[in-house]
């Protein structure tokens, strides 16, 4: 057996260690015969599923396999630690090549508190901005079939991130990638109030084009096989502010095996499994880590949507973590406009705080939590969950 070294950085919030131990197989194609990047990538896939499995999520680790994999880095940023890591197994089935790792982790603290509370992230329809480069395949529903995929990714994932799916209408998301800010606020409002969701996620596919032949037009007997490139980016919008607050592209390539002739379905498991469908996977793998990475430790807010007297409905619910006897502050929406015709937020913080009284789904019912009576509290004002730090200095 051979032994990895991994070196993490970490951001440790206390010192008391829990040890647990995940026997975890990462998977990766081999692509262009390229052997050691395959394995590379497999290994990546195994400690980022252990890493997130165990509670962390994705700083920075550098990994040592006998000199195989030096100075290989993933982005991880972990709340725990890697104390060994054992190589078990490894094998090459075809394009596919893996990895069977056993990690000794002891988790620390949890990453943040903020991450027990669920971010509501509406999907939306990606758009293919070249859609001649579809031909190939007539693939012409990839931006739908990726955008069902990526939901599919970050439902199945452990992360604060809580995805709808919005995916049935096209939207023309170019505004939202705009550097001029010309989009529709309104449409980021039709799409969270219907949604229920704090954040909304636009994507673009920028380029799918043929590339070159991988092997020789003199094989006549072998079926010509090509690269295929996948560039896709994604713009996070929150709700509240209707402000910009992730935004990142990814690019990959992966081998187009099918005949130039042939009609593929972008919903098949032949698609997804061919080497072209699991580099895009992992491209959507990525990006869940990414972005629980981005919103994972951000305040969990909400909006009153009725007020009696004292009593408050609010749209946070089960679905987001909240429970009965919770704490939220409020804050006012007071929105102002430029002159150059752009709407901004401002949400000004109030002494008011609610408690959390009756929890629905995705409602919950609040009550005054003081004597006084609540200040010009108006519909569509803001809700944050208060997080209760220990008391370092409290008595029993």
């Amino acid at each position: 057996m051979k032994q990895l070294l991994l070196i993490l950085t970490l951001f440790l919030y206390s010192a008391a260690v829990k040890a647990e131990w995940y026997e975890v197989t990462g998977y990766a194609n081999i692509l262009d015969s390229n052997v050691a990047d395959a394995r590379k990538a497999a290994v990546k896939d195994a400690i980022t599923q252990a890493l997130i499995f165990s509670g962390a999520t994705v700083s920075s680790v550098q990994i040592v396999a006998d000199g195989l994999l030096s100075q290989d880095q993933l982005k991880i940023k972990a709340h725990a630690e890697i104390q060994q890591a054992t190589l078990i197994s490894e094998e090459q089935n075809n394009n596919d090549y893996m990895v069977t790792l056993h990690l000794d982790i002891y988790s620390t603290k949890e990453q943040c508190t903020q991450q027990q509370f669920h971010k509501q992230v509406t999907v939306t329809q990606s758009q293919l901005i070249r859609p001649h480069q579809a031909r190939l395949g007539q693939i012409f529903d990839i931006a739908k079939a990726s955008s069902q995929r990526l939901y599919n990714t970050l439902s199945g994932r452990a992360t604060a991130i809580k995805a709808i799916p919005y995916i049935n209408s096209a939207i023309n998301v170019r505004p939202f990638f705009s550097q001029k800010f010309d989009y529709d606020p309104a449409l980021i409002d039709t799409l969270s109030n219907n949604s229920n969701s704090q954040y909304v996620l636009f994507s673009q596919i920028t380029d799918i084009a043929q590339g070159k032949q991988l092997n020789s037009d003199y094989a006549f007997w072998q079926g010509d096989q090509y690269l295929r490139s996948f560039k896709v980016g994604f713009a996070l919008y929150d709700a509240l502010t209707r402000d910009q607050v992730w935004q990142n592209h990814y690019a990959v390539q992966g081998v187009w095996p099918f005949e130039k002739t042939t009609l593929i379905d972008v919903y098949s498991d032949k698609f997804w499994q061919s080497n072209y469908g699991s580099q895009i996977q992992g491209v959507f793998n990525k990006v869940a880590q990414d972005l629980n990475t981005a919103i994972g430790c951000m305040p969990t807010k909400g909006k009153i949507l009725h007020i009696d007297g004292d009593r408050l409905a609010i749209n946070l619910g089960k679905a987001h973590g909240i429970k009965a006897g919770q704490t939220l502050a409020i804050m006012q929406k007071n929105n102002f406009t430029t002159q150059q015709g752009m709407m901004l937020s401002n949400h000004r913080q109030t002494i008011d705080q609610l408690k959390v009284i009756q929890v629905n789904e995705q409602t919950a019912i609040t009550t005054n939590l003081h004597i006084r009576p609540l200040s010009n509290i108006q519909l569509n004002d803001i809700v944050q969950v208060i997080i209760k730090e220990d008391d370092a200095f409290a008595l029993n």
